[in-house]
């Protein structure tokens, strides 16, 4: 789905063990696993951690309504580590009780289910979703296992009072961790698992259960209060290729107070505000040891308490200047702190802690030049702090891993201009354009990573400057077109850190094309929004192409068996889906057909950033395919 919006880079590892690899205007693009630089909100509850960790896995997609992306300077508003933010919205009961049933089978042993279940009942309304996967994956070691529960309970305890309850539980048993591959294992066969993976049994396993609460209050027509709270526990166990294993058991929990309002200003214009205090906190203590054959094996070589906590106050006022003009101010004051206490009792005392503080201001100003022509310009700064894990190993004079925390790593600080319109030609078509430039000092980047470790650094300076375009057209009832395209020049520049890559070379995993294009075709007449699909067959076609993108950050192009070749090359690649929606008693029955990389192209889906062993390279699907049937039923 992500694929689809403008700015947003989307790779998918095929790795189940290291997550999806998304970046926003170039932010995020140098994690290893999970999400980084990118705030992820899950209905109303934040799921990236103070330090600005977080984990897409975790989203029940199979439930969820809408997603929201937010990019730009206003995303700033959102604190540390909001290049851009995500967020996914829970689908509601309906008024009708229901009750839906998937399965679906595909390429390289792919199978899946969904089970869900809706009711309301008066002000009550209930939606609880248990999905499973499994697959044996494409690469040798590549398999995976997932189960995962979301549940959602709505109450109206009064026309002005809501209270909405969230249980998630996310369980992976496993997933093996195929690696990456160099230039050479790439092109000799791309379905290999990378140097060790087999013989050390390479893999992960995780299980997380989240709860959280979330209430809202209309006190009139001009204020409404909003409160959320919640708490979690992670646990995760990886086996790595250097025959060691690392552990973690996490605690999290954390709350949030937020008023909206109205009012007139200035003889009677306009103004809706916002202010509100955010808090969160994790802890986690982290583990690790000698491995053999994939299973433990010896005393602790590694055991430290981590962390990491925020506090943050953040305003927003949005003013109407007359009948054409729109000013936005906000500005967030944050606090994060990172604290690690080494539990071994020998060896070098590898702890510390540091806090980061910062203001990130922005402003813009929206000029409604029509009815349904809008132009506007913001501003802002934004700030970004090492995660837990990108401090907890140092380097040494040799260029070699030290199991100690790094309190010498600095917050990236980001200067955001951004340029853009948003037009409504008629009814069916949007159009959306904006032109943006990032000047970032600091940049958070990583200067060795090798099975599983990684060790980062501050390169002086950076610079992202690009163009945004997204379309969407109905041209009758049957017939819709989408296209969203990113370019984007993502450079390091001149100046002197502790970690300076060559002036001009382009930061890595950022491409510098992406386009998405889809046509869609229905037989009945695509439905209107919270409306029910209509019955009958219904048909689209994908296409998304990408130029090349770096693997590191010298920009290696040296070929041979040897040679440090880090160059990822762009591809296109046509996707194609077939469903038919029938009425089968009471029951509503969908059966669908998909087909992914039509034309069978080799590709590159990711890279692993400056990875020590030169094992950049996660190759994408071959021509890969998915049938399944869903079946909702009202009770």
């Amino acid at each position: 789905m992500l694929n689809r919006a403008p700015g947003v880079v989307a790779l998918n590892r095929n790795n189940y063990a290291q997550d999806l690899q998304i970046s926003i205007r170039g932010f995020g693009s140098r994690a290893a696993f999970g999400l980084r630089g990118i705030r992820l909100i899950t209905d109303g509850i934040p799921a990236s951690m103070p330090d600005g960790q977080g984990q897409a896995s975790t989203v029940s997609m199979t439930s969820t309504d809408r997603m929201e992306v937010l990019t730009g300077p206003l995303a700033q508003l959102y604190g540390n580590a909001s290049g851009g933010v995500i967020q996914t919205f829970t689908r509601e009961a309906g008024e009708t009780p229901e009750a839906q049933v998937s399965l679906y089978t595909g390429s390289f042993g792919m199978q899946r289910t969904d089970w869900q279940f809706s009711q309301r009942s008066g002000n009550v309304g209930l939606v609880a979703d248990y999905s499973t996967f499994d697959i044996d994956g494409y690469r040798v070691n590549s398999g995976a296992q997932r189960k995962q529960l979301n549940s959602v309970i709505t109450v109206d305890a009064k026309p002005d009072t809501r209270f909405k309850f969230i249980v998630n539980i996310f369980d992976m048993p496993y997933a093996n961790d195929a690696l990456g591959l160099n230039a050479t294992q790439l092109a000799t066969d791309p379905s290999q698992a990378g140097t060790n993976a087999v013989a050390r049994r390479t893999r992960k396993t995780v299980k997380q259960e989240q709860v959280g609460a979330v209430a809202e209050h209309r006190v009139n027509s001009d204020l409404q209060l909003q409160a959320r709270i919640y708490g979690g526990t992670r646990t995760n166990l990886q086996y790595q290729s250097t025959n060691m294993w690392t552990g973690l058991e996490r605690r999290y929990e954390g709350l949030g107070l937020q008023a909206n309002g109205k009012a007139n200003v200035f003889n009677g214009q306009r103004m809706n505000w916002v202010v509100g205090v955010d808090y969160d906190h994790a802890q986690e203590q982290r583990q690790g040891g000698a491995a053999a054959v994939g299973e433990k094996s010896g005393a602790l070589t590694r055991n430290e308490l981590n962390e990491a906590t925020n506090q943050d106050y953040f305003a927003q006022a949005n003013w109407s200047l007359g009948e054409r003009y729109t000013l936005t101010t906000g500005a967030r004051q944050s606090n994060v702190t990172l604290k690690s206490r080494d539990d071994m009792t020998t060896g070098v005392d590898g702890s510390g802690s540091v806090t980061y503080k910062a203001t990130s201001p922005v402003i813009g100003l929206t000029w409604h030049a029509q009815d349904n022509l809008n132009v506007y310009i913001n501003q802002g700064k934004g700030f970004e702090t090492p995660t837990m894990a990108e401090a907890a190993y140092s380097l040494d004079a040799s260029n070699n891993f030290v199991e100690k925390f790094n309190p010498n790593l600095q917050a990236s600080r980001s200067t955001h201009l951004e340029l853009g319109t948003k037009w409504l030609p008629s009814s069916s078509t949007r159009l959306d354009a904006a032109w943006f430039q990032i000047n970032t000092s600091n940049e958070i980047v990583a200067a060795l990573s090798s099975n599983g470790k990684t060790a980062y650094a501050n390169a002086a300076q950076t610079k992202r400057d690009g163009f945004e375009f997204a379309l969407r057209n109905q041209h009758s009832t049957h017939w819709r077109t989408q296209a969203s395209a990113t370019l984007m020049n993502a450079t390091y520049q001149a100046g002197t850190a502790s970690y300076s890559p060559t002036n001009g070379n382009s930061l890595p995993a950022i491409p510098k094309r992406q386009l998405f294009a889809s046509l869609q075709w229905s037989e009945k007449g695509f439905a209107q929004t919270k409306q029910k699909p209509a019955l009958g067959l219904e048909a689209g076609l994908d296409l998304i192409s990408r130029s090349r993108m770096w693997a590191n950050d010298a920009n290696s192009s040296t070929t041979g068996t040897s040679g440090d070749y880090a160059l990822a090359h762009g591809y296109s690649q046509l996707n194609a889906r077939v469903r038919q929606r029938y009425q089968v008693g009471q029951a509503r029955v969908e059966a669908f057909v998909g087909m992914d990389n039509l034309t069978n192209k080799s590709t590159v889906s990711s890279v692993i950033v400056n990875q020590s062993l030169k094992q950049y390279f996660e190759p994408g699907l071959p021509r890969s395919w998915v049938i399944g049937v869903q079946s909702q039923i009202p009770l």
